[in-house]
């Protein structure tokens, strides 16, 4: 009984090291951000993995992370008006849209993402694809550490930044340079707008060959943004 007891003991002292080990970590990989822009995504690694696995080294991702002040408030205002409206008041999560695709689930219709832009950034910075209650519950962790240590002006940033935006292009800065040819400073709101409406699945839809689909979602972005009350309505 008493070797058991103690077993039990040991289990636990481990499980106490083991969780605060990872407290510690994830915390060192976000707090940093506060003030470093990433290196890479996993999302990043994995495409890049992905394309060598296949056999195709001609894969090479385009990516620059540049500074809020250096892009065109119209390109982060065009993803918060496409992906999350209540972005600068929620805390990373949006409980009502959370309901809403439950709701519509149990009423027959497919189970639909509501995932905020605090959600997209844990997952495309730490995550891996695919859909389990395992890399679910690690992403609200990360939301939570980024919601706590991170002002939301600067998780929109980091956003904005590593968004995959096309087959091998990330960011804002790579993507208006590739589509637009021109620097994310100089994006017009319909530009911007093209850009936010690819994000469902940017491998099929592109901002400068728009399907019908993508300029029908572009105009409904940009119909948002000014509803929303332009560019004043990002966080500061």
């Amino acid at each position: 009984m008493a070797a058991k007891a103690k077993s039990r003991r040991r289990f636990l002292r481990y499980l106490w090291r083991a969780l605060l080990a990872w407290v510690l970590l994830s915390e060192l990989l976000v707090l940093p951000l506060r003030w470093l822009p990433p290196p890479v995504s996993a999302v990043m690694i994995e495409r890049w993995l992905g394309a060598r696995l296949r056999g195709d080294t001609s894969y090479r991702i385009r990516y620059r992370f540049v500074p809020w002040r250096a892009v065109s408030p119209w390109a982060p205002l065009a993803m918060v008006a496409g992906e999350d409206q209540t972005f600068p008041s929620n805390w990373g999560f949006d409980f009502g849209e959370i309901q809403d695709a439950i709701d519509a689930a149990d009423s027959g219709a497919r189970l639909r993402g509501a995932s905020t832009i605090t959600q997209q950034t844990a997952k495309n910075l730490f995550l891996w694809d695919g859909r389990s209650f395992v890399r679910k519950g690690i992403e609200a962790w990360f939301t939570v550490l980024l919601t706590l240590n991170l002002p939301k002006q600067r998780i929109l940033t980091i956003y904005m930044n590593i968004a995959e935006l096309g087959n091998g292009i990330f960011g804002v800065d790579a993507a208006s340079h590739a589509y637009f040819h021109k620097s994310p400073a100089q994006l017009t709101p319909r530009e911007a707008a093209l850009l936010a409406a690819t994000l469902p699945n940017p491998h099929i839809y592109h901002a400068n060959r728009p399907s019908s689909y993508v300029l029908r979602r572009a105009a409904w972005i940009e119909q948002q943004m000014r509803q929303l009350g332009g560019p004043a309505y990002l966080p500061k």
